[in-house]
């Protein structure tokens, strides 16, 4: 099919456009901007006038809850919320059940997902089996299924050795291993260690227990020069950490959730299991640390963090409630929400969604990918549409995936996706032809 679209604001943060320009497509990619090639008939127009057209975006951190955990995430649920929400790539975590960590079990899971021609895939492989944290897995196997890192997803690692030896062999052939940073024994609480928890009566998670984590990972990263990605950094103690890795040169990225970007423990008020999250809410400074490493550079992209939970598991006491929220939908508009309060302008808002992610994923994406979280000609068209004036409430049962729970519900939000396209396919849209 062949696509032109009209009239929009085209924003690539990759390089630097931001002008006024037609985008042409054909054969799932960007064959012109600013201009359609000479005889090129387009079997459809869609006017994007008012609106920006920006690289579709990639989100680091989304469970899709298939296979294993059905009843609060289906494929396609999620992958429907996903370019609803003008998201067109998905980075997603092996604690499936069963865990990834088997060449099969990563290509089914690809296979599914492409049959819905919607969003892509980009599944991490367990680091070791069935994240027990004892045996590393068959890290090639799994890259050449289709593994673009590995990780542990939330299970901490206990013992120091493994992860050296995970962190030696991950350096050896390029692959990068994802970790968040949370030490074992003292992260089994339910809420930020503070005055708030002790108020409430909840078991604390105190911020040592990701500073001890980012000690331990920075010093293994420093003797064995692996690739590190850091999941959902919380605390102003730990952006200090990253900042100064970064200056010694260490290969390291990280990420912030929606959550920690906005919210504090005392949004938790009286025991609103909406906002039992993972990591927990932290102190007002810790936010604001966030929110300036977010727009320097220290943290490299914001992330939906997107966890359906079922309404079973949700609507319990606060220490009994299933972690997690969903946010897939939500993403693009809590990110245009800290440009605006922050004054870092839409451009920054959009790059650490879209061009940032995809740096962090550089080499493990292929070919075909290797242009995504761009805007460019050649690049393959993948594209979001979105009315930046709209302003729109959180409602959710009008959300499309299957979770319902959302610590945002109620909240007005700028930004509105109008039109969604995954490899020049419209997969999601609320815009007519020209």
């Amino acid at each position: 099919m062949k696509i032109l679209i009209k009239n929009g604001r085209v924003i690539d943060p990759a390089s630097n456009r931001d002008e006024i320009a037609d985008v042409a497509i054909a054969a799932g990619r960007i064959v012109g901007i600013g201009g359609a090639p000479e005889g090129f008939a387009p079997t459809r127009v869609i006017d994007a006038r008012n609106c920006v057209v920006a690289p579709g975006l990639v989100d680091l951190a989304v469970r899709l809850r298939e296979p294993g955990h059905e009843h609060e995430g289906m494929l396609e649920s999620e992958m429907a919320a996903a370019v609803a929400g003008g998201v067109t790539s998905v980075v997603c975590p092996p604690d499936t059940d069963p865990v990834l960590d088997e060449p099969d079990l990563v290509e089914m899971l690809k296979v599914r997902a492409e049959k819905l021609h919607q969003a892509r895939v980009f599944p991490l492989g367990a680091l070791t089996r069935s994240l027990a944290g004892e045996v590393l897995t068959e890290m090639a196997e799994l890259t050449e299924a289709g593994c673009v890192g590995f990780s542990q997803a939330e299970v901490s690692l206990a013992n120091t050795q493994v992860l050296q030896r995970a962190l030696q062999y991950a350096a050896t052939y390029g692959y990068t291993v994802w970790l968040r940073p949370q030490e074992l024994h003292l992260g089994k609480g339910v809420a930020a260690s503070g005055p708030l928890a002790t108020r409430l009566g909840l078991s604390g998670i105190p911020v040592a227990a990701e500073t001890i984590a980012l000690h331990t990972i920075f010093e293994l990263t420093k003797a064995t020069g692996a690739r590190v990605h850091l999941c959902r950094i919380s605390s102003a103690a730990g952006v200090d950490l990253v900042r100064n890795a970064k200056a010694l040169g260490l290969a390291v990225t990280c990420d912030v959730s929606i959550n920690s970007l906005h919210l504090i423990d005392h949004d938790i008020g009286y025991f609103d299991s909406r906002m039992r999250l993972v990591p927990p809410l932290r102190q007002q400074r810790d936010r604001d640390a966030l929110r300036e490493a977010l727009a320097d550079g220290t943290i490299d992209a914001l992330v939906s963090d997107h966890t359906p939970v079922d309404e079973d598991a949700k609507t319990l006491p606060f220490a009994e409630a299933e972690p997690g929220a969903t946010g897939l939908e939500l993403l693009l508009s809590l990110a245009l929400k800290w440009g605006q309060d922050s004054g870092v302008g839409l451009t920054r808002a959009l790059a650490v969604l879209t061009s940032e992610p995809a740096r962090v994923l550089g080499p493990a994406l292929g070919t075909l990918q290797a242009s995504c979280g761009q805007l460019v000609e050649g690049a393959a068209a993948d594209l979001c549409v979105f009315d930046p004036q709209a302003h729109w409430t959180v409602e959710p049962g009008a959300l499309r995936s299957q979770g319902k729970h959302t610590p945002f519900s109620g909240y007005e939000l700028p930004g509105s996706v109008r039109c969604t396209l995954v490899a020049g396919q419209v997969a999601w849209s609320q815009l007519g032809s020209a």
